[in-house]
């Protein structure tokens, strides 16, 4: 029945993308939705450049006199609707090559400004300028200037916002002075994306930030209980374009590093010591006003940041954002799947890729250890090219097209008569990732889709572990109704993967979604989404969906929300995905105050409940919640929430084996934060959990900035984590006696566990182009795993623990009185056989950071000294001791990387 309703959704979906696609399309320059707004939209106008310019802060070039002044201003934060308290100026000019911006920034008090790294958080008067080169209400090019001369950009396309890792070359200076600040910015048409008519009208916003007063200014004004964005942008007018613009950006590198590793006795690849270098080229080139390729050879795609440590688990992999620039740069382009809620938990948004499966590190690692005593496998997979194409049509067509192809990779090992033989650790393969979207309705309706693959050529050790082939097609649609008040999203996707049968039903197995279940109700094989469990598939496939229908602004808003996931929906090859095999329902009613009170600037409260069962109908998870937030009149924050949870079945916690009963909890959550604006700022919160049980957690984090000066911050963010749970998994052991539950036990033990960490960062800014970063977390984690038991029944929530309810435990010691491992007798004197556990005790102690200087000595070359650090081992012992275990920590022995790259860039 549910997968049949899944199956309609998805068709829907199909037809009604192709329906919208074949409409006419709209005018881009003048549309519906401008027509709107016309009574309310400011317009500005661009004046052709007549004289020379000089960007240096100062606004008293001659040719500024003939720009017509941009005045008029409105508050939106502290007093909404209010006139501004300081007069602001824009100017705009224009010519054949750059767009040419002049701001004088009235002020009767001092200016406050900090020294930061672009693209950093300024926390300092500020302006901010957005262009919608197109005019369609969707695209957005930010750029942000404070006192100091520190820059931000970044671009927003379509429905995504925003794409940070966008580093445009433009000029900006400023200058302060006893009136005020002022500002000169000069933006390349060549940076920038727009239509092919000579004759131009953008999409404008502009912004001010007086940061003594809290005071936002803007331009083209909504109030905060209004949909706002791009569709209420005033104008640019006056633009004329005589020509496309072309050119090509060349960034050749040279890097050179210097590992010194931790050494294991013996081990003939790694002498403590190594140095090497590589060199490559990254090229740019404009094939139009609106059309971009990128492309690379030899990438260096090395991160200068670790990884936080982590401790998990838990069944699933652990994810980390992505940090290099090629895949950063533009991915807004590619954006697909996000997931949209006012209050929702334990759910997760479609994903078709996660860039980091590129270039990832060998999955056949352990081939090469296993074989011989020593193996020399590589960090990671080398990327031998990647390339894409983003931009965007006159027509409204949003495109990006990415190809990457990684290396097949082969470890040297050395066997145990000393011989030595390479073993292949990874496959050549190439990752591919295409995104198409439609503007219609003059961007009050969009339409798109997007297709992610991965091939791979598999040599004969990877037949049996890696999928010949998976891909991910999906289709989105958005769609705004009265000033953007009402809006509704679909989201679907296909999965499909192909390989060797025992590659197949690993991916059974896997944890997102375990068909070897039991109890499962077992379906037929055959048609497109079948689910049966077969030994014998060689592909697997399934759909997903998500639609939101809601009102999204107002000072009431509601929103109602359907997600779901065949059990064969699977996208790991290519994407992020933990759970399949469920139907999600949501909805939540919001309040919102945003006209200030005696006791606050604002408030939020919002209400609702969710509910989620799987494709058998047990319901896998519900709750009802509260949450409430406001700010007060000392710019303070704080914020509240409950969630009350019944009892549901759980159909993942034997991983495999039959659903047991989840008994109910609840969980509460507070957090104040500090004004930010003040030298010294706090946030803190604390987080308590129950459940029916007997399980409970507690989480306490506490972020302190502290700025002693305009070109330096520190933070400090410790955090502590403590629980107890009385169901941790350890193991499922056969036992044809255990006929309950199907002729296995499956074994799970009391965890309690304790975690410490401390991240903490220093910047150090000398100039808008050259700063200093230090980042430090040290981790400390133990886990103590205590009374082992196993459930009564299926479908109950009653348990028996072993050497108390039922049975012995016999505890085996090493020579030092450690313990080593658990021998059950699940019966005593019964007819079960005893099996054997180790011990799962851990104490783990971690010390990761890294060191970086950025110096870009000219616009779009930059010159990077980099240090990365990471030392951890463990014991196994499952308390937490501070003072052993802090010292402990240092006790590790330590890998240390040191890189020095320059790049140059080179426009043509």
């Amino acid at each position: 029945m549910f997968s049949g309703v899944l199956r309609t959704v998805l068709a829907a979906s199909l037809t009604l993308s192709s329906y919208l696609q074949a409409q006419s399309p709209q005018p881009v320059s003048r549309s519906s939705g401008d027509r709107q707004h016309d009574a309310a939209v400011p317009s500005a106008r661009a004046t052709q450049r007549n004289g020379p310019i000089v960007i240096d802060g100062n606004v008293n070039d001659a040719a500024w006199a003939a720009a017509q002044p941009v005045t008029e201003f409105t508050q939106t934060d502290p007093e909404e609707g209010k006139p501004p308290t300081e007069r602001t100026e824009f100017r705009f000019l224009f010519d054949d090559d750059a767009l040419y911006v002049a701001a004088k920034l009235y002020d009767s008090k001092p200016v406050t400004t900090r020294l930061v790294r672009r693209d950093e958080g300024f926390n300092s008067d500020m302006i901010h300028i957005v262009i919608d080169g197109f005019h369609d209400h969707l695209g957005r090019a930010f750029f942000e200037l404070n006192p100091s001369g520190s820059k931000a950009d970044a671009l927003g396309i379509g429905l995504s916002c925003c794409d940070s890792g966008w580093d445009p070359i433009w000029e900006a200076a400023t200058h302060i002075d006893s009136t005020g600040w002022s500002a000169e910015m000069r933006i390349p048409l060549n940076q920038l994306r727009f239509g092919s008519n000579p004759q131009q009208t953008w999409g404008l916003q502009i912004r001010r930030f007086i940061h003594r007063r809290n005071e936002w200014q803007q331009w083209a004004f909504w109030r905060k209980n209004e949909s706002g964005g791009p569709n209420r942008f005033g104008h640019l007018e006056g633009l004329e374009i005589r020509k496309a613009s072309r050119s090509l950006e060349l960034l050749p590198y040279v890097a050179a590093k210097s590992s010194h590793l931790v050494t294991q006795p013996g081990d003939p690849f790694n002498r403590g010591s190594e140095q090497s270098m590589r060199a490559g080229l990254d090229l740019k080139y404009l094939l139009s006003s609106n059309l971009t390729l990128d492309a690379t050879v030899n990438p260096d795609f090395g991160q200068v940041e670790v990884d936080p440590a982590v401790v998990n688990l838990t069944a699933f992999e652990s994810f980390f954002p992505e940090r290099r620039p090629f895949f950063v740069a533009s991915s807004g382009v590619f954006g697909f799947g996000g997931f949209s809620c006012f209050f929702c938990s334990n759910v997760s948004s479609i994903s078709a890729f996660y860039s980091r499966r590129v270039g990832r590190a060998p999955t056949g690692a352990d081939l090469a250890y296993s074989s011989g005593n020593f193996a020399d496998v590589p960090d990671a997979t080398t990327i031998l090219g990647a390339a894409k194409i983003t931009g965007r049509t006159a027509n409204g067509w949003t495109i990006g097209l990415m190809d990457a192809v990684t290396n097949r990779e082969e470890a040297e090992v050395e066997l145990a008569n000393g011989a030595r033989r390479s073993q292949v650790v990874e496959p050549l393969a190439n990752y591919f990732l295409g995104r198409l979207r439609k503007d219609l309705q003059g961007g009050n309706m969009v339409v798109g889709g997007i297709v992610s693959s991965v091939m791979r050529k598999l040599d004969d050790p990877f037949v049996p572990r890696l999928t010949r082939h998976a891909e991910v097609v999906g289709l989105d649609f958005q769609k705004w109704w009265k000033n953007r008040t009402y809006s509704w999203s679909l989201v679907s996707a296909i999965s499909n993967l192909a390989g060797d049968p025992t590659v197949v039903f690993a991916r059974q197995h896997s944890s997102a979604r375990y068909y070897q279940r039991p109890d499962r109700e077992q379906r037929a094989t055959g048609g497109f989404f079948t689910d049966a469990f077969d030994s014998t598939a060689t592909a697997m496939r399934g759909g997903a969906v998500y639609s939101r229908f809601a009102k999204d602004a107002g000072n009431w808003m509601w929103e109602a929300s359907y997600n779901a996931r065949t059990p064969g929906f699977e996208t790991n090859d290519v994407a992020i995905q933990q759970r399949a095999d469920y139907h999600w329902y949501s909805g939540n009613l919001f309040r919102f105050w945003s006209k200030p009170g005696k006791w606050y600037r604002d408030i939020a409260i919002i209400g609702g409940g969710q509910r989620q069962h799987n494709f058998d109908g047990d319901v896998t998870d519900a709750q009802a919640h509260i949450f409430f937030s406001s700010t007060t009149p000392q710019f303070w924050n704080w914020s509240t929430f409950y969630i009350w949870r019944p009892s549901v079945m759980d159909d993942r916690l034997l991983r495999g084996g039959p659903v047991v009963e989840r008994l109910g909890g609840d969980f509460f959550s507070v957090n104040v934060s500090t004004d930010s604006r003040k030298p010294i700022s706090l946030s803190s919160d604390l987080g308590l959990a129950t459940n029916r049980s007997g399980g409970w957690g507690t989480n306490v984090g506490t972020f302190m900035q502290y700025r002693p000066s305009s070109r330096v911050s520190l933070s400090v963010g410790p955090r502590w984590d403590a629980s107890g749970s009385l169901f941790q998994y350890v193991a499922a052991v056969r036992d044809s006696t255990a006929t309950s539950f199907y002729g296995s036990r499956y074994i799970l033990a009391g965890l309690n566990q304790k975690q410490l960490a401390l991240d903490t960062r220093a910047n150090i800014t000398f100039s808008p182009t050259m700063t200093f970063e230090l980042y430090v977390q040290p981790l400390i984690a133990s886990g103590d795993f205590t009374n082992f038991k196993e459930f009564d029944a299926p479908r109950g929530n009653t348990f028996s623990i072993f050497g108390q309810d039922k049975g012995t435990v016999a505890v085996t010691r090493g020579p030092s009185g450690d313990t080593l491992s658990y021998i059950i007798d699940p019966d005593g004197t019964g007819p079960a056989r005893s099996f054997t556990v180790q011990n799962q005790n851990f104490n783990f102690r971690s010390l990761r950071g890294s060191a970086l200087f950025r110096w870009e000595y000219r616009p779009g070359s930059v010159l990077y000294v980099a240090w990365t650090h990471s030392r951890a081992n463990s014991i196994p012992l499952g308390n937490f001791d501070f003072s052993r275990d802090w010292s402990g920590m240092f006790d590790a022995d330590a890998d240390n990387i040191f890189l020095v790259k320059a790049s140059w860039w080179l426009p043509k």
